[in-house]
């Protein structure tokens, strides 16, 4: 029988739970700061929206595999997490000091949301591994859901607080708060006391030969190179760069086959092949009414500043429910059940905005609502999916898989953001939003046609209990050896 420590009483979840807490917090500020100041003081076309919708997410497209693979091999992960929210809260705070020097422009704000998602992508993909060193496998449900709840509180209040700071410091010294905000998280991060795997560890789980870049290799000319890209002593002194060229040559190959090994484990498993399919269709279209939804709450349906971030606080509500009753849903239906179930909900909110007309206090209670339903429904989602990817996922390739996810699920919001502003640029705004409810309808049979339909008549017991199904991808060197 396990002594369970509950979660919050377990110091390094609480460090780590408060780090996203403040992270997300600050965030939300930015979510509406952001937008209001491309729109509002910079005049931003539907075009130009849509690229800084896109730029946040475009990382996920240029350094989502590599950095995976990355977060597989390192064995101290937390000191990365740490410099990513130092650089982020770095590059936030300069659209505070653009602005009052008077340099600020729209491909400023892009530059700094490609910064600040390039954080994004390594910060998600090491935090995922760095999970399985501060929680133990039978309480990462709970945590997932503890995190879903964290995100929902700052989508519940964080609108107020940003609209209140926008009024009284105008958007963009507003931003000072999330630069904060990523300097207090990387504290809490660096305080956690929990001691990582080291690599012979992390290469003993990999179940096979890793290349290693302190083992000798032989270079074009059959000569015998050392690992750290050096001839040796008795080696004539012109082989050096031939051979420091072979080494980089056999990493550039060792990751390129690690990323490869990642990507068929997720596209090998079709219930994690479902779920990220799933993903990247809401995602998708999601982002494209990102991309144009300020323009058209201002412009379209006349909503004032303080109203524009409604949406948010409604997703934020459901989404605290979500994170509440999510772990008792599994529990009680499994997590099969839930999936199926809650992307039945996920176009509500699409629909809504688009058909949404009338006056301001009809419009704004009708989105409230509907983004209750959905926020309820998509943490559900991501707490079961998550908890479904670090059962299913062999625990050596978690980063790697987690990457590829990202890279598909995160990485098609940057074409959904470019998706939205030509669609609004060119359809109007109001029919670009019921082309995205259109699209968000095909999140449904994305997992209704997906073996998680058969997996939900099975108890959730035994499913939950049951080891990772997904195959280990057989890697080149093992397929040589055979």
């Amino acid at each position: 029988m396990l002594q369970t420590i509950p979660l919050r009483r377990q110091r390094d979840y609480r460090l780590l739970w408060g780090a996203r807490a403040v992270t997300e917090a600050g965030s939300e500020v930015s979510r509406l700061a952001v937008p209001l100041t491309a729109v509002t003081l910079l005049g931003a076309s539907p075009l130009q929206m849509g690229m800084l919708t896109a730029a946040a997410s475009l990382p996920f497209l240029l350094v989502g595999l590599p950095v995976g693979v990355i977060a597989d091999r390192i064995a101290r992960r937390r000191p990365v997490m740490v410099g990513c929210e130092v650089v982020a809260g770095s590059a936030v705070l300069t659209v505070p000091v653009a602005w009052v020097a008077g340099w600020l422009t729209v491909p400023w704000l892009i530059a700094v949301a490609l910064i600040v998602g390039t954080c994004t992508v390594v910060f998600r993909n090491f935090n995922t591994p760095h999970l399985t060193s501060v929680v133990p496998e039978h309480q990462r449900t709970a945590a997932l859901a503890g995190f879903q709840s964290v995100f929902a509180v700052a989508q519940l209040g964080g609108p107020g607080l940003a609209g209140l700071l926008v009024s009284v410091l105008t958007a963009p010294l507003a931003l000072i708060v999330d630069a904060i905000s990523f300097l207090v998280s990387a504290v809490c991060l660096r305080s956690i006391r929990a001691p990582e795997p080291t690599p012979q560890t992390l290469h003993g789980q990999s179940g096979r030969s890793q290349s290693d870049p302190d083992q000798s290799d032989p270079d074009q000319s059959g000569h015998k190179q050392s690992g750290h890209g050096q001839v040796q002593p008795d080696r004539p002194s012109g082989h050096a760069t031939r051979g420091r060229r072979t080494l980089v040559r056999e990493i550039r190959r060792t990751l390129v086959r690690e990323i490869g090994e990642g990507i068929r484990t997720l596209v090998g498993h079709p219930v994690l092949r479902a779920l990220t399919l799933a993903g990247m269709t809401v995602n998708l279209f999601g982002a494209a009414q990102l991309a144009v939804y300020v323009l058209f709450a201002v412009n379209v349906l006349g909503l004032p500043g303080w109203l524009v971030g409604i949406s948010v606080v409604g997703f934020g509500g459901g989404g605290l429910l979500g994170a509440v009753v999510a772990p008792r849903l599994e529990r009680r239906f499994g997590g099969n059940r839930v999936l199926l179930g809650s992307v039945l909900f996920f176009p509500v909110g699409f629909v809504t905005m688009a058909a949404s007309s009338g006056p301001v206090w009809l419009v704004s209670s009708l989105i409230a609502v509907s983004e209750v339903v959905v926020g309820a429904a998509v943490v559900c989602f991501s707490v079961c999916s998550g908890a479904a990817t670090l059962r299913e996922a062999p625990e050596a390739y978690i980063g790697r898989v987690n990457a590829s996810i990202n890279f598909a699920t995160q990485g098609v919001m940057a074409l959904g953001g470019l998706l939205g502003g030509v669609l609004g640029e060119f359809l109007g705004l109001r029919p670009a939003m019921w082309v995205c409810a259109a699209g968000a309808v095909l999140t449904i049979p994305c997992l209704w046609w997906s073996p998680l339909t058969k997996r939900a008549h099975v108890p959730h017991a035994e499913a939950a209990d049951s080891p990772s199904t997904a195959p280990h991808p057989r890697s080149t060197q093992e397929a040589e050896q055979r």
